[in-house]
């Protein structure tokens, strides 16, 4: 099965952003260009069950082929392609580990092989929004049971016997009833000869029967080379007369090259030429910068070569940014009216008749994304054809940019994926795939381009800065009125000239679809214009919409006297699905609401069980706080206990941290708590130290010394991870991005029952010195 949409297409966020209150598969449809999809077969073995995922409406949806992903050698070896990138997620392994279990092949014969940018061959590829599993468990099942079907046929006829008795097992085909077997290595040929069976009578196997998924005993197959160094990212590759480029980009987001003197640079030992690098009007999606490119032997000189030139820019509209006088902008856009886009009830007279209202107002900057490995890219590109090496999360999309960049076919790019050293969402924009490209092809050599750390933080695509007010109306101890108005710039304006409000998709991240059982609900969007690139980072606006609405719940449970804890089941209230139908635009992660809607008991399930396992309530020493926090993102469902301990001079530690999850069906509990304590150690980081400022347009920090992260001796001590066993009919969620956002509450109300301090302000910083 082979499911494709027209090849100029909108690309994950962007038809968010770009088509509204209409989906891009009915403008394709409209057009007469699209395929129709519905993922309705059953993901367990109940035939009964059949559920629908967004996955069809991806670029270039899903593809279901045997023969696409999984090869097998005479000698028993099972390749088996990977088509998402790995970060650290794991995805490399889980994807082919479902392949093998329902192939029944030994895991300890099958090779892992990672795919090139090619979204036609192998359906989408974007590694982002915590949706690998969720749209692929089903597919790379049906492929697995694909290929165990053709190996069955291909036995069965050898023996001449009735297909339904034989059955693969553990790599061989075995004929119960005589004895017999064959290795699948001596089936191979005629495997491949046979007809690939459709999707809609595999048998798939019982979970009761699975070896690998759900067990946690398979380690990712880049395990050995990661701890051993031997692994192949983006900067280790080498090419035969490989140029090294570094570029001096515009300072000011929108700003422009006047003019430069290379002199000095091009004296330094190893510079073998400076030249202008194409840029484009800001905002450009992911298109370069533009600036200097220094070219050097290698990327030692290249730097020092760069910082030998003399350069005039002109700055352009975003001169004056400024981070202190942006800030009082959203906080009084905040305390005035804004786009209305939740309404329940009557907000305004509520909130009137309240005998309390209390108010909380939250503020979150920009952050970066700081992975340990820089943006590198290597591009060879020769006359109408062009090959890439480089750790991206969208080769196809990225396949697609470069092509269009360059003007030449997209079956002429190759984009080859090597490991990332993190992501975190900045490795979705390709525009330093770009600039390697564009060098390349003026120079006629490979190039490699390097980004340093300080390119990397005053360059990036930065986490949007924010101002969240929420008024609470509280009548008789219970809340009655509920008005939260978020303000910050959009990821839209990356794409599109004046755009002032946030696109459906990142109001739909903790905004609209608060699950509170509140009568007068009302949720308003201000208006607020970007002046730096704003891109999509790990969580997204889940970030600092929980940090408010979990930090605000917590405020009314000290209003009102009650436990924490209580006091947030309460808010959350009944089990239901929450009922978004007076949003004009709802986004749900881009999938549909009768397979993830918004439940409310899993929401409390999650609440209940960290609880329980974190002990709630416990006694701990002076100077120490238990904070809980909940939050439902990526369609999954997380809740959060930190125990901070706070000494006399107001150094901060975190002793430890217990986090409940429900991602539905999944792959690889391993993996899963791998996720959640780096998402603790994220959050626990951003918390502390996360802040970009800018001055006169200018990003004022550079480096780890003045965006520092966590240190080892910083992390919680101990991060416990409790994950809820699915119900059979739950599909599988997002787990690389939900552990992030309720972090930083839970540790903020900790704060406060240790301390009786309330931070507002993120991040913590020097608010708890003494």
């Amino acid at each position: 099965m082979n499911i494709m949409t027209n090849s100029n297409k909108l690309r994950g966020f962007e038809k968010a952003i770009r088509v509204e209150n209409v989906s891009r598969r009915s403008v394709l449809k409209s057009l007469g260009l699209a395929g129709s999809f519905v993922l309705a077969a059953p993901i367990l073995s109940r035939p009964s069950f059949a559920y629908e995922t967004g996955a069809g409406k991806m670029p270039h949806g899903v593809m279901v082929d045997p023969r696409v992903f999984v090869s097998l050698a005479s000698d028993g070896t099972v390749t088996i392609l990977a088509h998402r990138s790995e970060m650290g997620t794991g995805v490399r392994t889980s994807l082919p580990l479902i392949v093998a279990e329902e192939m029944e092949a030994d895991w300890t014969r099958v090779r892992v092989q990672q795919a090139h940018g090619d979204e036609t061959k192998f359906g989408n590829q974007d590694t982002d929004g915590s949706r690998s599993t969720r749209h692929y468990l089903l597919p790379m099942r049906q492929i697995g049971a694909s290929a165990r079907t053709m190996l069955e046929q291909a036995a069965a006829k050898r023996w001449n016997v009735p297909v339904m008795e034989v059955k693969a097992v553990k790599h061989q085909v075995v004929h119960d009833a005589t004895g017999r077997r064959l290795g699948f290595g001596d089936l191979a040929a005629d495997a491949a000869k046979e007809s690939v069976p459709g999707v809609e009578g595999l048998k798939l196997k019982d979970p009761k029967d699975f070896r690998y998924l759900g067990k946690g005993e398979v380690s990712i197959v880049d395990l050995h080379d990661i701890t051993t160094g031997k692994a192949g990212y983006g900067g280790d590759v080498r090419l035969p007369g490989m140029k090294y480029a570094v570029i001096a980009r515009p300072p000011v987001t929108g700003g422009k090259l006047v003019s430069f003197d290379s002199d000095a640079a091009m004296k330094v030992s190893g510079v073998e030429k400076v030249m202008e690098v194409k840029g484009w009007p800001w905002p450009s999606k992911f298109q370069p910068l533009g600036g200097v490119a220094v070219i050097a032997r290698n990327t030692g000189a290249a730097i020092k070569g760069r910082d030998a030139l003399k350069i005039v820019w002109d700055d352009g509209a975003n001169a004056k940014y400024d981070s202190v006088a942006y800030r009082a902008e959203l906080e009084e856009a905040a305390r005035k009216p804004g786009l209305v886009v939740r309404k329940e009830g009557d907000v305004d007279g509520a909130l009137k008749s309240a005998d309390k209202v209390v108010v909380g107002e939250y503020y979150l900057p920009h952050l970066a994304h700081v992975s340990m490995e820089a943006p590198v890219a290597v591009a060879d590109v020769k006359g109408d054809k062009a090959e890439i090496w480089a750790p991206v999360q969208s080769p196809g999309g990225t396949r697609e940019d470069v092509a269009k960049t360059l003007g030449i076919p997209e079956e002429n790019v190759t984009v080859n994926v090597t490991l990332l050293g993190g992501g975190f969402g900045r490795k979705s924009k390709c525009d330093f795939v770009l600039e390697a490209a564009l060098l390349s092809k003026e120079l006629g050599a490979p190039v490699k381009v390097q980004w340093t750390r300080e390119d990397d933080i005053q360059h990036d695509f930065l986490h949007t800065v924010s101002v969240e007010r929420i008024e609470a109306g509280l009548k008789d101890g219970k809340v009655i009125a509920w008005r939260h108005r978020s303000v910050a710039p959009s990821i839209a304006s990356t794409f599109a000239a004046g755009t002032v409000h946030q696109a459906p998709f990142e109001l739909g991240m903790g905004l609209i679809d608060v699950p509170f059982e509140i009568a007068n609900l009302q949720c308003e969007n201000p208006e607020a214009a970007a002046h730096t690139r704003i891109g999509w980072f790990r969580s997204v606006s889940n970030i600092p919409r929980a940090f408010a609405v979990q930090s605000m719940v917590a405020e009314i449970a000290q209003a009102t006297g009650r436990d924490p804890k209580d006091m947030l089941l309460e808010m959350i209230g009944s089990p239901r699905q929450v009922d978004l139908s007076s949003v004009k635009d709802p986004w749900n992660y881009g999938e549909p609401y009768s397979s993830y809607p918004i439940d409310t008991a899993r929401l409390r399930k999650v609440v209940e069980l960290v609880a329980e396992k974190g002990q709630w309530g416990r006694s701990v020493p002076k100077g120490h706080g238990l904070g809980i926090a909940a939050h439902r993102s990526f369609v999954s469902y997380i809740a959060t206990i930190v125990e901070v301990a706070v000494d006399e001079k107001g150094k901060l530690t975190v002793p430890r941290v217990d986090t409940a999850i429900d991602c539905g069906t999944y792959v690889n509990p391993e993996r899963i708590a791998s996720q959640i304590e780096g998402a603790a150690i994220m959050g626990l980081s951003l918390a502390k130290y996360g802040e970009i400022t800018f001055k006169d347009g200018r990003v004022q920090q550079k480096n780890y010394d003045d965006f520092p992260v966590v240190r080892m001796d910083e992390s919680p001590l101990i991060t416990n991870v409790h994950i809820v066993p699915p119900a059979a009919d739950t599909p599988p969620s997002g787990v690389g991005e939900p552990g992030v956002p309720p972090f930083a509450p839970a540790l903020i109300n900790a704060i406060f029952a240790a301390t009786g301090k309330r931070i507002r302000a993120l991040p913590i910083g020097k608010q708890l010195e003494a």
